[in-house]
């Protein structure tokens, strides 16, 4: 390797993608042209970056498996920041193994982290939990340390387990700060500020008021019982009643929920559940048969109780909450996967949400309708965005896969 592609690879490693620029920017040898797309990837141009990596790899040859495999993995890492989730992770996971058998350990972690946060980002918190358990090597450079602990940062506030969040965010942040790099010093900044924004919205006898994530964790091992509209389940400290596949079920207990310790009317349940606007002998019948089905399903957590009205939530806890997310949205789903201010793919949002594609079209064009989220580009290359919600960390409380109403 001669001195100008290692004068910008340590200028790439240290986050001057313009340094590394201005010294292979007229070369296309194989080398160059692979700093070259990793510069470009740093400047935001994604689409000339992918293209010059994809040239790369092609130079590159049969024998050059470990530059091929850099290069695979460099693309990988293009697509996850551009939210092109149908990318073939096999490939990224080949290219991983192939790092591996030939000793480069540091681009191999690098790619693993990578897999991790794809994980991550489709709520496949096990097996991500368990790909970023694999031993690594140290020591490693400050910037993929950093990497590292940002990744276990957002596992830990998923399992809502803030204290190890903050803990790992502020190794990121020392990781971060050595490494000098501004764009991973920022990085590290925004996930720590999700730790001191609204996660969820409390709704209690009536009453509403919004819970950081720590005040949510703290929630979950109490010995309320609460209705869990972020994750759809109904649970206390030792169970968990999943409904995310019973949406009925779970619209009653909703409604049950928000009025405890009062009854609910049947005219309002069967609204709620059905979406009637007027009930029938029909939607009455309909709905002792869903009630009775609630109550087989919510075990020994509450009994349901019938009323002169309507129908009541008899909890084997003391008290009943409902945990909403913070915005009160039809598609708040979607709005949650697009607050993290990237451009998506309606195919992307229907991995991440575990729904279909039309499904997801139809709740874009509603908010496109009603200018919460922008498109722009045509065909197979439109992508769809919305500034950050402020001051709020909606993308947290969401699972896969979910039900979108």
């Amino acid at each position: 390797m001669d001195s100008l592609i290692t004068a910008a690879a340590h200028a790439l490693a240290a986050g001057d993608p313009l340094g590394a620029l201005n010294r292979i920017a007229l070369r296309d040898d194989a080398p160059a042209l692979a700093l070259r797309g990793i510069a470009m990837a740093q400047l935001g141009d994604l689409v000339r970056a992918k293209a010059l990596l994809r040239s790369a790899a092609r130079a590159f040859g049969a024998k050059e498996a470990v530059a091929r495999a850099r290069c695979v993995v460099a693309e990988a890492e293009i697509a996850f920041v551009s939210r092109d989730l149908g990318w073939p992770a096999k490939a990224l996971h080949a290219a991983r193994a192939t790092l591996e058998q030939h000793g480069d350990r540091v681009n191999a972690a690098h790619a693993r982290y990578l897999e991790v946060r794809r994980l991550l980002l489709i709520g496949r918190l096990d097996e991500a939990e368990r790909t970023l358990a694999e031993p690594d090597p140290t020591p490693f450079p400050p910037a993929l340390t950093a990497a590292r602990e940002l990744v276990v940062a957002g596992i830990a506030m998923r399992r809502l387990r803030t204290g190890a969040a903050r803990a790992a965010l502020a190794r990121a942040e020392r990781a971060a700060h050595h490494a000098g790099i501004p764009a991973l010093s920022a990085e590290v900044e925004a996930a720590s500020l999700v730790l001191n924004t609204p996660a969820a919205r409390l709704i209690e006898r009536g009453k509403e008021r919004l819970l950081l994530l720590d005040e949510v964790e703290a929630l979950m091992a109490s010995k309320v019982l609460v209705v869990d509209a972020c994750r759809h389940v109904v649970r206390d400290a030792q169970t968990v009643v999943p409904l995310a596949r019973r949406p009925v079920l779970f619209a009653l207990a909703r409604a049950l929920g928000e009025a405890w310790p009062s009854d609910v009317p049947r005219d309002t349940l069967v609204a709620r559940a059905f979406r009637a606007k007027s009930a029938d002998e029909s939607h009455r019948a309909r709905l002792r048969v869903e009630i009775g089905r609630l109550r087989a399903a919510l075990g020994t957590l509450a009994g349901v109780s019938a009323t002169k009205h309507g129908f009541a939530l008899v909890p084997r806890a003391r008290e009943v909450v409902v945990l909403a997310r913070p915005v009160d949205e039809a598609h708040a789903a979607v709005l949650a996967v697009l607050s993290d201010g990237e451009s998506w793919s309606s195919s992307a949002l229907a991995i991440a949400l575990g729904a279909s594609q039309r499904t997801v079209q139809r709740s874009l064009d509603a908010l496109a309708s009603a200018g919460k989220v922008q498109p722009f580009g045509r065909g197979r290359a439109r992508r769809w965005m919305t500034p950050p919600v402020p001051g709020f960390t909606t993308t947290l409380l969401l699972p896969a896969p979910l039900l979108i109403d």
